[in-house]
């Protein structure tokens, strides 16, 4: 599949999968492109990005729609662009769905209070889309020629995180997009809702997924490794007190 990622602002990762970084939170969009559906992993911080989103990956696909979009955890910056993709099927990790509509005016005041106009927060958290598709385990998708493997990771950076793998080829690894479990471009983040004491053993869960050699793109920052993930684990069970 020959596409030029770069000129749509977005960073080729392996045949059909790319990701790209958005602006002012530097959060990952990840996208895979089968033969018959189009998957996009996670949706921005308004729907104003993802529409953005959408545009580009059209681009990418020769106008193709997504299909599938899976939310990694329920944060403002992941999740409020996702009503851009009319008639997506939307997965989230099991009790997600809930609590998107439960606590939409916590995710809209989350929103402005890192600095989305408080316009564009409202009219996202209006139309929010929760998942209709929640994953307990792990739930396989299969895209045409290419398949995704959802599995629900955590509790760690939330209580509802939702991980993707896209399994090797003959010429590439594995490529697991992280959400919010990986940060790279700066210290990982434990908000309210985070459970710190069950995050090590998330990426003890992440690292038996995707293996040493797979490439893990995190939620924020640069694609990394095995080892950064090892490393990031070891440092949140000192940060935390836990084995």
């Amino acid at each position: 599949m020959d596409i030029d990622w770069e000129d749509v602002g977005w960073e080729r990762l392996g045949d059909g999968v790319g990701r790209r970084r958005l602006p002012v939170w530097d959060a990952t969009a990840g996208v895979v492109v089968g033969d018959e559906s189009v998957f996009l992993y996670d949706t921005g911080a308004t729907l104003r990005e993802g529409a953005e989103l959408r545009t580009q990956i059209q681009s990418l696909v020769g106008g193709r729609r997504v299909t599938h979009i899976a939310l990694s955890h329920p944060h403002f910056d992941h999740v409020l662009g996702t009503a851009a993709f009319s008639g997506a099927r939307v997965y989230g990790a099991v009790g997600v769905d809930q609590l998107l509509v439960r606590d939409r005016d916590v995710l809209r005041e989350d929103a402005v209070r890192h600095g989305v106009a408080p316009s564009e927060a409202a009219l996202a958290t209006d139309v929010l889309v929760p998942p209709k598709h929640v994953v307990c385990g792990e739930w396989t998708l299969d895209l045409g020629g290419r398949q995704v493997l959802l599995a629900n990771a955590g509790p760690g950076h939330s209580g509802h995180d939702l991980v993707a793998l896209v399994p090797r080829t003959a010429a590439e690894p594995e490529i697991v997009f992280c959400g919010d479990l990986v940060e790279e471009s700066g210290e990982p983040q434990a908000g309210p809702d985070s459970i710190p004491g069950r995050w090590p053993a998330a990426l003890d869960r992440l690292l038996a997924l995707g293996g040493d050699d797979a490439v893990y793109v995190p939620g924020h920052g640069a694609a990394v490794d095995a080892a950064f993930v090892r490393a990031q684990r070891d440092e949140l069970a000192r940060r935390f007190g836990v084995s």
